[in-house]
């Protein structure tokens, strides 16, 4: 590997200061959802490396979790919230169509600092939501960075936040779960520097995609007279009642023909999501490495694994990152020369595309072929070095969309924290994926202060003091029938209610629930006063 003292980077460097992490506080275990769908727990934790789901509450959304975690943040490193430029959001768990999720977390922050900083102390922070599937905080990471290069001045904060839901029973339903990460981002931060070359890999598929649905008014009343038992009733004639004017008073007299209806839980197909995933990440770590070499950051034959200490992947599931990385490890080796001589001494052919007379033969042929790869002891025990100790917090936590990267970052950098080893300079290699879809491709360098950070993430701490809630409670969340949370909230911002009145229906407005502590002292406070 090259020499750390190499990759340390000058005041002039942008990348990510200092990072929070936000877990919900119930959690499911996986084996309880196994036995609940007749599924072989050993084959969800040792296949797939999940062990436990992280659950959101009911008074939790995107926007309360993103919150916490940025309040996390600016606690932490004390900002004034004056100096905060943007704070740009990755989410695929959008609370509205036009508003952006990021207003609703502004204005919680707002509300919550005005006494110190002023009711205006966000006026000028800009926000947004950047939507590109599981890849769009790395989306914000990416402009972000260089909009703080741009000025010395400038400080933001990228956030990624998302609740993963898949359809009860669905193939997809044991990967969910939930959280949030917020980023600080700032010229020479004391964490990592983000480099400037970034390889993308973009094509429109649909291998995972929430669409926009229509239900006409002729199938809803149709269904309603079916189940009621009335099928000799005529909907048409029901629905020629209707008032013919524009005026609205209810839900079938609404002036649109059809209702459109957005799910939370996504159309998708695993097998084409996981070829779709393997094909983004070869392109666009080609286009890096094409980039790199023609600034002379790397010779042609280099071995990008001589560069990077960790490899830190978008993780659908825990094991996903070791799983996909076996092509490159394959097409890396192939490019230093010493791909033939491995290959003879592990037994491995690739398998030749003039030998099938059927694409979806070789495809299989070829899947089967990189399965073996990742069989072999050289490549586990890279794995072992570079990628597992990303993968733990997954393991507890589940799928968490835009956040999965970020949150196997603060994985590898809490299991650092804890060796020995001083890792100043070392670089980490990032994959980043979206369904839809996109890859992103990029590398960070940590810098000195890197195990002070480190040491302080806690992804643990918030595991350790987490509640389990049985499968009865989760399918209850997941089906929205719970309207009262499972544990009261405390210390953490939380939805209080969605408006059901006149224009504003539908507005979904939050608070700060201080801790029963806090609120204690609070009384003592106002008794004191009053005497």
């Amino acid at each position: 590997m090259q020499s750390p003292s190499n990759h340390i980077f000058t005041s002039a460097s942008v990348g990510i200061d200092d990072l929070s992490v936000y877990i919900p506080k119930l959690y499911l275990p996986i084996a309880d959802l196994a036995k609940a769908r007749n599924i072989d727990p050993d084959k969800l934790r040792h296949g797939l490396g999940l062990i436990d789901m992280a659950v959101a509450d009911a008074h939790e959304d995107a926007a309360t979790l993103a919150a916490n975690a940025v309040k996390q943040l600016i606690d932490q490193n004390e900002l004034d919230p004056r100096r905060i430029g943007r704070i740009y959001l990755g989410t695929e768990s959008a609370l509205d169509g036009a508003k952006p999720t990021a207003t609703y977390i502004l204005e919680m922050l707002r509300r919550h600092y005005r006494a110190q900083y002023g009711p205006d102390c966000f006026l000028h922070c800009d926000v947004v939501d950047l939507t590109f599937a599981c890849v769009g905080a790395v989306d914000a990471l990416h402009n972000t960075v260089d909009w703080v290069r741009g000025d010395q001045n400038r400080i933001g904060i990228v956030v990624a936040s998302d609740v993963a839901k898949y359809e009860l029973a669905s193939s997809g339903e044991y990967t969910q779960g939930a959280g949030a990460m917020a980023l600080l981002v700032k010229h020479a931060p004391r964490l990592m520097v983000i480099g400037s070359t970034w390889g993308v890999g973009t094509r429109s598929v649909h291998d995972f995609f929430k669409p926009k649905k229509s239900v006409s008014k002729l199938q809803l009343v149709q269904e309603v007279l079916q189940l009621a038992g009335l099928k000799e009733m005529d909907a048409e004639k029901i629905l020629a009642k209707l008032p013919e004017t524009l005026e609205v008073h209810g839900l079938l007299d609404e002036n649109d023909e059809a209702f459109s209806v957005r799910k939370d839980t996504p159309t998708f197909d695993g097998p084409y999501s996981n070829w779709c995933y393997q094909n983004r990440i070869r392109e666009a770590f080609q286009h890096f490495r094409q980039q790199e070499e023609a600034r002379g950051g790397m010779t042609e034959s280099a071995q990008i694994l001589d560069r990077w200490s960790r490899l830190i992947f978008h993780l659908p599931y825990a094991f996903h990152g070791k799983r996909m990385f076996s092509e490159l490890f394959m097409l890396e080796k192939q490019r230093d020369g010493s791909w033939a001589g491995w290959a003879e001494i592990n037994g491995l052919q690739e398998p030749d595309p003039a030998d099938f007379d059927d694409k979806n033969a070789y495809n299989k042929a070829y899947e089967e072929f990189l399965r073996l790869i990742t069989k072999t002891k050289d490549y586990q025990a890279l794995i072992k070095e570079r990628v597992d100790p990303s993968q733990w917090a997954s393991s507890h936590v589940g799928n968490v969309y835009s956040c999965s990267i970020f949150l196997a970052l603060a994985s590898a950098l809490e299991r650092a924290a804890g060796q020995p080893e001083d890792m100043t300079g070392s670089m980490f290699g990032f994959f980043g994926y979206g369904s839809g879809s996109k890859s992103k491709v990029f590398e960070g360098v940590l810098q000195p202060e890197w195990r002070s950070i480190a040491a302080g993430i806690g992804i643990q701490q918030q595991l350790d003091c987490r509640t389990v809630i049985d499968y009865k409670t989760y399918e209850n969340l997941h089906r929205g029938r719970t309207k009262t949370s499972v544990m009261a909230p405390e210390a953490e911002f939380a939805l209080h209610h969605i408006s059901q009145q006149g224009n504003k229906t539908g507005a979904r407005y939050y608070h700060f629930v201080p801790a029963e502590v806090e609120v204690a002292e609070a009384v003592v406070m106002e008794e004191i006063a009053a005497k």
